[in-house]
């Protein structure tokens, strides 16, 4: 089994989980409302999605 000759540093570790981000959601907009939703998920506002009523939102 082989295994590490030396420790690594802290700056080495450090800068290798420096690049672990989160990236912020890809919005687009509803062509039916114009509210920002996710892409291809149905819309929160008005409910629809491709062109069509999935769910009904109550008002």
């Amino acid at each position: 089994m082989a295994n590490p000759k030396r420790k690594w540093s802290k700056a080495r570790t450090g800068s290798r989980r420096a690049n672990w981000k989160l990236s912020a959601p890809n919005l687009v907009e509803c062509p039916q409302c114009h509210e920002l939703k996710m892409p291809h998920r149905v819309c929160k506002q008005c409910g629809f999605y491709d062109g069509k009523e999935v769910i009904k939102v109550g008002y």
